[in-house]
């Protein structure tokens, strides 16, 4: 029964040294690393003008979904229809 255990630990050796060496390392970044109210203190303009970016742009796709559909049909696709069709009718035209 004690012979079983310094078999089992050498075959369990790899697993455990990499557990070991990550342990350590985790360890030493949280040391090492700065606080998250540092990093929130310094880059704090740049999200906040990135969420006003993101609601902006979200307010304005609301926006311009209301207005397509107060129209009838999508921005544009009437146009796209009306210029195939009529390059349609010009290749027709051209091979007759």
């Amino acid at each position: 029964m004690a012979t079983d255990i310094p078999q089992k630990l050498n075959q369990y050796r790899q697993k455990i040294s990499i557990a070991i060496v990550a342990s350590v390392i985790i360890g030493l970044l949280g040391y090492v690393a700065p606080r998250a109210v540092d990093v929130l203190t310094y880059f704090w303009p740049l999200l906040a003008s990135t969420a006003v970016l993101l609601v902006v742009t979200v307010g304005f796709g609301g926006l311009s979904q209301l207005a397509t559909e107060a129209q009838g049909e999508k921005v544009g696709v009437g146009l796209l229809m009306d210029y195939v069709a009529a390059s349609r009718t010009g290749h027709i035209a051209e091979l007759q």
